[in-house]
């Protein structure tokens, strides 16, 4: 079966870096808003779906006793594997989702950021991850939020869509997963990506303007997401369990 995550080039690679944008060298803030969101649900082996060039992944190796990286794109997996070639505790996969996974030792957490966007049999995927998943794991998914905001950036770098709580939901459930966390967030993020993105026809984030969003908007909107749950947000976040046997 395909999906978009098989068709496109993992955003890591190529053209598709567009989508590291807020990940990358400009934007300190918010990757440490990512570590900070994921790192309490993480457990002591890791497998990363989508790692792209590693540069997430590594940040957990001090609290993992195993580390699994993956991707689908070629160039991802070669970089990878330079990347760990010295860490005998680290392994590195290539699969697209869904897929039977090579994976002989299941882990007790998955963590996929921005991947599932990427995937038309997204709850296919999830059961995927689920099969590799010890009972009780959990499967941390990062992925952006909400129709209003899909613009052209969207489309160029493969996304099949943009979750709610809702629909993220729906596709956590019928994978036959039990939600721990799911809620919108980064609020202030999805009004200047509509603002810059989609209501400014901006095909793709202007490294300048990430630049003062990761100064300005992301501490801000760390600030109000300490008091205040966010009806709405640039992302979707959810902490999936895998269910334990009755």
């Amino acid at each position: 079966m395909s999906s978009g995550y098989d068709r496109v080039v993992q955003p890591a690679a190529g053209d598709e870096a567009l989508e590291n944008h807020l990940g990358g060298d400009e934007a300190k803030n918010y990757r440490q808003y990512e570590l900070d969101m994921v790192a309490p649900h993480v457990g002591r082996s890791m497998l990363e779906i989508g790692s792209g060039l590693g540069h997430f992944a590594e940040q957990f190796m001090p609290r993992l006793d195993r580390l699994v990286v993956s991707d689908f794109d070629p160039y991802c997996v070669e970089q990878l594997e330079k990347r760990f070639a010295d860490n005998d505790d680290i392994s590195v996969l290539q699969f697209g989702l869904p897929t039977d996974i090579p994976l002989e030792d299941k882990v007790d957490t998955v963590v996929m950021m921005n991947v599932l966007e990427h995937i038309e049999d997204d709850a296919g995927a999830l059961r995927s991850l689920a099969r590799v998943t010890l009972p009780g794991g959990r499967i941390i998914i990062w992925v952006p939020g909400y129709m209003q905001l899909y613009g052209d950036f969207d489309r160029k770098v493969g996304h099949v869509q943009r979750y709610t709580p809702k629909t993220l939901g729906a596709a956590v459930a019928k994978a036959g997963l039990d939600v721990e966390v799911l809620k919108p967030i980064n609020f202030l993020g999805g009004i200047a990506w509509w603002a810059a993105v989609r209501r400014g026809g901006v095909g793709y984030p202007n490294p300048r303007l990430v630049k003062i969003y990761d100064r300005t908007v992301v501490p801000l909107t760390r600030f109000i997401e300490r008091f205040v749950r966010p009806p709405f947000g640039q992302t979707v976040f959810c902490v999936a369990r895998v269910p334990t046997p009755k």
